[in-house]
C-alpha cells in the first residue's frame, strides 16, 4: 500500500473507533456522576495525572527506538528490527516494574495532593488499581509500535477501541447494579490486560521472526544514536507531563477536589477533540518518517505546509465551536452545577487552540527525529508553567492555572519548535510558518466572532435551539473559511488526495 492509502486507513480506523468510544464514554459519564458523588470524579482525575507523572520513567524510549525502526523497515532489515524488539522488550519490562514500585511508595503521601481528603472509602487501593492498570501495559505494548512503525496503526486501533467499548458497556452496568468504584476500576484493569495480550498475538502473526531466538547484538553506533535521542526526549517527557499533567493535582491541591470533577468534564470533551484529531496526524507519523528519509526537504516542506493548513482548519472551526457549545452542552448533559465561567472557558479552547497549532509541527518534528535540538526547551516550559500557574491562582483561581499554561506555551513551544523544525527538518527560515499563523489566527477569530454574533440570536437553553446552535457552528465558519481558501494551494492539494482515494475505493468496489 501507498503512503497515502496507509495513511487514509489508518484514519479511517481511528476516527471511526473513537467517534464511538466518545460516544459510549458520554453515557458511562452520565452515569458516573448519577450514581457516585462529584468527589469520585474528582479522584478519578487526579489519579489519572499522578498516573501521567509516574510514567515519566518511559523517558521517551519508545519514540527514540520507533524512529530507529523506520529505516530497517523500508530497507526490509529484519536483523536490524529483531535487535530493536529485544532492546524495546527488555526496556519496557523494565518500566512497568519501576512504575509499580514507585506508585506503592507514593500512597504514604496522596493526602498532600488533596487539599481536603474527600469521604471515599479504599482511596489507597484505589490508587493501587491506577497503578497496575498503567504498568501493566508496559509489559506487551512494546509490539504495538511495531506494528505502527509499519504504517498499519488501524490494527491496534481496531483492538483498543473494540475492547473499550466492551469495557466501558460492563463499567456501565456494573454502576448500575452494585455501585461500586472498586468493580468499575478492576473492569478497566482486565481490558488493558486482554487489549495488550491480543495486540502482542496479532504482532507475533503478523512478524513471525519476533519469536527468533537468534537475535544479532545493536552495533555500538546505533546504541549511541539511540542513547542521544533519549537523552534529549527526557526533557520532552518531562515538559509534556508537567505542562499536561498537573492542571488537575495544582487544582486539587490549591482549590479543591470538587473543582478538579467539574474541570474534568471539561478535560473530557476537550481531550476526546484532542485525540480525535492526534490520531489524524499521528496516524501521518508512519508515513512522514519514510517520506523523510526517501524524499527531499523541499518535498517535506510542501507536505508540512498542507498538513498545517489542515490543522488551521480542524483547530480553529473547533475552537469556535467549542466557544458556542461546550457549556450548553454540558448544561443539558449534567446541569448547571458543572460549568465554569466563560471566562475560563476561553481560556481553556485558547489553549486547546494553541496546542492544536503545534501538532502538525510536532508529527514532523517526530517523524524527522529532531529531539535533540530542542531538548532543553520542555524544562523552561515546565519552570514557566508551574510558577505562573501557582502565582496566577492565588489571584484568579482555577482560571490562574490555565493562563499558567498559556503562558508557558507562548514563551516557549510556540516560536521554538517550528523554528527547529525549519532550521533542522526542512533547511529554511520559519518565516513563513508565522505568517500563515497570524493569518489563520485572525481568519479564526473574526469567523468566530460572526459565528457568536448570529448564536446570540438562539436564547433558549434547550435541546433544540442546542441543535440550532450545533447546525449554526458547522455551517458559519467552515462556510467562510471555504470561500477565503478555496483557491489555496494547500487546499486544493487535500482535496486532490480526497479525491483520488475515493476514486481508488470506488474502483476496488467495482472491479
Amino acid at each position: 500500500m501507498s503512503r497515502t492509502a496507509n495513511s487514509i486507513k489508518n484514519i479511517k480506523y481511528a476516527l471511526i473507533g473513537q467517534m464511538l468510544a466518545l460516544l459510549v464514554t458520554f453515557v458511562s459519564r452520565i452515569v458516573f456522576v448519577t450514581v457516585l458523588s462529584a468527589e469520585y470524579l474528582g479522584i478519578n482525575g487526579l489519579f489519572t495525572n499522578i498516573l501521567s507523572i509516574l510514567s515519566l520513567a518511559e523517558l521517551g524510549i519508545g519514540t527514540a527506538i520507533v524512529y530507529s525502526m523506520y529505516k530497517p523497515i523500508a530497507e526490509n532489515n529484519v536483523e536490524k528490527i529483531k535487535s530493536l524488539m529485544k532492546l524495546f522488550k527488555k526496556t519496557y519490562t523494565l518500566i512497568g516494574l519501576i512504575i509499580i514500585a514507585l506508585g506503592i511508595m507514593l500512597v504514604p503521601f496522596l493526602h498532600f495532593f488533596i487539599k481536603d481528603i474527600p469521604e471515599v472509602d479504599y482511596i489507597n487501593l484505589i490508587f493501587i488499581i491506577f497503578v497496575v492498570n498503567s504498568a501493566i501495559s508496559y509489559f506487551f505494548s512494546y509490539k504495538r509500535f511495531l506494528i505502527i512503525a509499519n504504517e498499519k496503526k488501524y490494527i491496534a486501533s481496531l483492538y483498543r477501541y473494540a475492547i473499550f467499548i466492551a469495557m466501558s458497556i460492563f463499567q456501565i452496568i456494573i454502576l448500575y447494579t452494585t455501585q461500586n468504584y472498586i468493580l468499575f476500576l478492576s473492569v478497566e484493569l482486565v481490558a488493558t490486560l486482554s487489549e495488550n495480550i491480543l495486540v502482542s498475538l496479532r504482532a507475533d502473526k503478523m512478524f513471525p521472526y519476533l519469536k527468533e531466538k537468534n537475535i544479532l547484538p545493536l552495533e555500538a553506533k546505533e546504541k549511541i544514536e539511540i542513547k542521544k535521542n533519549v537523552q534529549a526526549l527526557i526533557y520532552h517527557r518531562i515538559g509534556g507531563v508537567v505542562v499536561l499533567g498537573t492542571d488537575n493535582i495544582l487544582i486539587s491541591m490549591l482549590i479543591g477536589i470538587v473543582a478538579v470533577g467539574i474541570y474534568s468534564n471539561y478535560l473530557l470533551i476537550i481531550a476526546s477533540l484532542t485525540m480525535i484529531y492526534g490520531l489524524i496526524f499521528e496516524s501521518l507519523t508512519a508515513s512522514i518518517g519514510n517520506l523523510g528519509i526517501t524524499q527531499s526537504a523541499e518535498k517535506n516542506r510542501s507536505v508540512f505546509s498542507s498538513t498545517n493548513f489542515a490543522a488551521f482548519w480542524i483547530y480553529g472551526f473547533s475552537a469556535i465551536a467549542l466557544w458556542n457549545l461546550v457549556n450548553p452542552f454540558i448544561y443539558l448533559w449534567l446541569g448547571g452545577e458543572y460549568l465554569f465561567d466563560m471566562e475560563i472557558v476561553a481560556i481553556l479552547i485558547v489553549n486547546f487552540y494553541m496546542m492544536g497549532m503545534r501538532t502538525s509541527v510536532r508529527v514532523f518534528k517526530d517523524a524527522h527525529g529532531l529531539y535533540w535540538y530542542d531538548r532543553y526547551k520542555p524544562l523552561a516550559e515546565s519552570i514557566i508553567n508551574i510558577v505562573a500557574s501557582v502565582i496566577l491562582a492565588n489571584y484568579v483561581g482555577v482560571a490562574g492555572i490555565f493562563l499558567g499554561t498559556m503562558v508557558s506555551t507562548i514563551t516557549t513551544s510556540f516560536w521554538v519548535e517550528p523554528f527547529v523544525l525549519y532550521k533542522y527538518g526542512f533547511e529554511s527560515s520559519s518565516a513563513e510558518y508565522f505568517k500563515q499563523y497570524l493569518k489563520y489566527a485572525v481568519i479564526t477569530i473574526g469567523a468566530g466572532m460572526i459565528t457568536w454574533f448570529i448564536c446570540q440570536y438562539v436564547v433558549d437553553t434547550g435541546i433544540i435551539s442546542f441543535m440550532i446552535r450545533v447546525l449554526i457552528c458547522g455551517v458559519v465558519p467552515n462556510l467562510l473559511f471555504f470561500l477565503i481558501f478555496r483557491k489555496n494551494n494547500d487546499f486544493s492539494y487535500i482535496i486532490q488526495v480526497a479525491k483520488s482515494q475515493l476514486i481508488d475505493r470506488a474502483i476496488k468496489i467495482f472491479k
